[in-house]
Formats: structure tokens, sequence, C-alpha cells
């Protein structure tokens, strides 16, 4: 048994294909990688992939990276979820999320509202029908009757983890989850982080040490001066389509960061469709701080402080167009040690 938890996180769309997700998860399998966690924008369903890799892998825990609490019904979720849970004999995780207004309202159509109330009722409502209970729920958002899974998931209690950033999010994350699964985490500011996890947990009768820290930390070791150079390109192309495309919310963050100046040149240029100028814009100091990249030993010593500042088990992610060799070597180098 390794001491290291460490988590992968690997995307799920066109750019990356069944045989690449198949590789990458096996060899995170072999490696003792504690879960795999996969997400969904426009690409594929979360659950869909994450069955695919559940008849290839054994042991690997299976995290949604995040299913958004406005593309489906809670009790949709609940059915989802466990049934994950059954064909992969006990390893599902439900990681949840309110993605942002771009894409809830311009890609689902729905009215980006109340996210947070909206987040609380959804994890009460899926609690209530993963334990088997008969949900008769009165919320704000959500009215049911009635309901009740007709099967039971494999393990007692799935756990929820919730991406928050923010911090009435961050502390209403605390009070209910069993984890807490951010991106684009500034190692410096992660236990400030923390203790804003750990005023809502203590709002719950609870600490923060009750939740899984599970931050996820785009990362790429490289061999040489040329990888450099590339994964330099990639991770600053990665976090300018977050920064400068995904409206104003991961704007908002590195500006919280510190990183004003920045953030809004980023997104100037990316609002002029130019991209590597807005990738360009990017500091070594931030790539230091909120990616993992560099040699072995660099990337290591990167990830350690991770470790240091608070993370539970650190996920680690490949950005866009990351090539599968990179990928395994990134994998091998960070893997989970005794």
């Amino acid at each position: 048994m390794t001491t290291e938890v460490t988590g992968l996180s690997i995307g799920g769309g066109r750019s990356t294909n069944d045989d690449e997700i198949i590789a990458v998860t096996r060899r995170a399998d072999e490696l003792g990688y504690d879960t795999v966690w996969t997400g969904e924008a426009w690409g594929r369903d979360v659950f869909t992939v994450l069955t695919m890799i559940a008849c290839h892998t054994s042991r690997l825990r299976l995290g949604t990276g995040i299913a958004t609490v406005f593309s489906r019904t809670p009790s949709m979720i609940a059915q989802s979820i466990a049934s994950l849970d059954v064909i992969s004999k006990g390893r599902a995780v439900l990681g949840l999320g309110t993605s942002g207004r771009l894409v809830v309202e311009g890609w689902h159509g729905l009215k980006y509202e109340r996210p947070l109330e909206r987040t609380r009722e959804y994890i009460e409502i899926i609690r209530m029908a993963l334990a088997g209970q008969r949900v008769n729920y009165q919320g704000r958002n959500f009215e049911l009757s009635r309901f009740r899974l007709q099967f039971s998931p494999v393990q007692e209690r799935i756990p929820i983890f919730v991406a928050s950033l923010g911090q009435r999010n961050m502390a209403l994350t605390g009070e209910l989850a069993d984890g807490w699964l951010p991106t684009w985490v500034h190692v410096d500011h992660l236990p400030g982080m923390k203790a804003q996890l750990g005023e809502g947990a203590a709002n719950a009768g609870r600490s923060a040490g009750d939740l899984t820290a599970a931050p996820q930390i785009m990362s790429y070791v490289t061999r040489n001066a040329d990888d450099k150079v590339e994964a330099r390109r990639l991770l600053s192309g990665h976090m300018a389509y977050y920064v400068g495309g995904m409206g104003t919310y991961y704007n908002d963050l590195f500006q919280r960061y510190g990183y004003g100046e920045e953030a809004r040149r980023v997104r100037e240029a990316w609002a002029l469709n130019e991209r590597e100028r807005a990738a360009s814009m990017f500091s070594d100091d931030i790539l230091d701080k909120l990616t993992i990249w560099g040699d072995v030993e660099e990337c290591r010593d990167k990830l350690a402080k991770y470790r240091e500042n608070g993370a539970d088990m650190p996920v680690i992610g490949f950005p866009h167009g990351c090539p599968l060799d990179a990928s395994i070597r990134t994998l091998e180098a960070l893997a989970p040690r005794d």
C-alpha cells in the first residue's frame, strides 16, 4: 500500500480518444492512483466515459469531475451514480459543481439562478435517495414526492465532492460534502482556502479534516529544454482558455490571487481572438504557483508543496493537446509512493 494519495484528471472530449483514455487509466490503476476524475462540457457525458473506464480497470475509483447541478435532476444524478457504483463494484465517487452562467444558460438553456441553494438541495436529495429512503422533499428549487431507488449502490455511502472556489460555496462544501474538488488553486493560497472550508465545517459540527482536499493541478513532466517550451505553451494555452474565455469566474479568481493586470490583458486578447497572445501574458511565477511543470525532480518538489499546504489528494491533470507519451511520463513520474 502507498501512503501518498494521488488522483488523476482526464478529459473525455474529442481531443482524447478511447484508446488513450484506456491506456492512461490502466497505467494509473497499476501505479496506485486513488481516483480518476473526468468531466463534461460539450463533449461526451461523464457517466458513459467513467463506465468505459470501469470496464478496463479494477481498483481505481471513478469520480465525476464534475457533474453540474443544472444539467440533470437530483433524482437522475442519484440513479446514474448508483448505477456506476454497481457496475464498478463499489468504486463510484460523485463530484458536483454549479458550472457557470456561460455554460448553463448558453449551452443548456436554463436560468443560472440560486446556484448555492440549488447545490444544497441536490446534495440533500441525492443523500436521501442513495440511502434507500423514500424521497419526499420540499425545497425552493425542488418538490419531490414518493421517489425511491429500486436498487442499492454497493457502497453504504458514496462520497460526494464539491468543486468550489468562492467563499460561500466553500462554506457550503465544508458543511455538507465529503471532499473538495477545486481547480486552478494557487499553492500559496491553499492553506487560507482550507480555512474557509473549516469555517463551514465548524458550523455543522465538523472540521476541515473531515473533508478530502483534492485540488486539480495541470501537470507536464519534461525531458529537455524543447519539452519545457512545449509544456509552457500547452499549460499557458489551457489556462488562457479559462481566464479569458470562460466568463468572469476564473478571471475574478486570478485577480484575487493578485494577478489582476495579467488577467485583464488575457481577457482583452482573448476577446480579440488572439489566443497565442493571451497565453503569452502569463508569467513563469503564475505557472509555477498554479501548475506543475519542469523535470521530474522539479515536479515532485512542486507536488510535495501542494501536499504540505493541505492537499490530501492532489489530482494530476494534463493540458489540452498533451501527447500520450507526455501524459504517461507525467503519470509515472508523479505516481504515489510508499
